[in-house]
Parts: C-alpha cells; sequence; structure tokens
C-alpha cells in the first residue's frame, strides 16, 4: 500500500508515516518509480505505535517491545506484562516528584528557595 493510502487507513500524516520510518519503527520497500510500498500488516502496527505513545512507552520502548512482542507465544500475557512494568515507573516516578514537591513546599516563604525553612518545634 502506498504512503497515501497507509495515511488514510491510519488518520496519519505522510510526513508522521516518513518519521516512523526514518527513526526504524516502520519498514516499507520502494517501488520501480520511487514510491514508498508499506505491507498491510502496517496499520495495526501503527495504531500499536500511536497507542503505546499515548500510554507513555517512548520510541525506543516501543521498538524494543514491539520486537518482543512479536516473538511472544503469548502475546496479551506479553503486553500486560510490559503494562504492569510500566505502571510500576510510574508509581516510583509519582513518588519522586511527591518528595520533590514537599521539598519545594518547604521553601515557598523562605525568602530564599535554596533554603528550607526551618522545623518548627
Amino acid at each position: 500500500m502506498l504512503i497515501g493510502e497507509l495515511a488514510v487507513q491510519t488518520g496519519m500524516t505522510k510526513d508522521g508515516i516518513r518519521f516512523y520510518e526514518k527513526v526504524g519503527l516502520l519498514t516499507g520497500r520502494r517501488l520501480p518509480n520511487g514510491y514508498r510500498d508499506f505491507p498491510p500488516e502496517a496499520v495495526p502496527w501503527l495504531h500499536y505505535v500511536r497507542t503505546a505513545q499515548t500510554l507513555g512507552f517512548s520510541l525506543a520502548e516501543i521498538a524494543r517491545h514491539g520486537e518482543e512482542l512479536r516473538d511472544a507465544p503469548d502475546t496479551a500475557e506479553a503486553l500486560s506484562a510490559l503494562l504492569a512494568e510500566k505502571i510500576r515507573l510510574i508509581d516510583a516516578r509519582m513518588a519522586e516528584l511527591a518528595a520533590l514537591r514537599a521539598d519545594l513546599d518547604a521553601r515557598v516563604g523562605t525568602g530564599c528557595p535554596l533554603r528550607a525553612a526551618a522545623p518548627v518545634s
């Protein structure tokens, strides 16, 4: 399928598809006239890529895990494990952000944001 057809079927722009091809997330072949030709499997793959990005996965993670998922004996189980790991990472990051917020809050009103407020006795 040509890039224009792929764009219509995925709701993406041609430039977006070219970007994914450039970073190695999508592979197409060149026809003799120079046009890009993509297999039908590119449609669900691009939907997966966009969904994974929305769920917070980086392009590097998507590329790495895409290979793992293709080779997994049970794709649903493998995907669930990836999502559970992402949840663990998000929870850890949320804890870090909560600690950072508390530290910033302790510095508000101290006159110097680089010095924490004195503890109240």
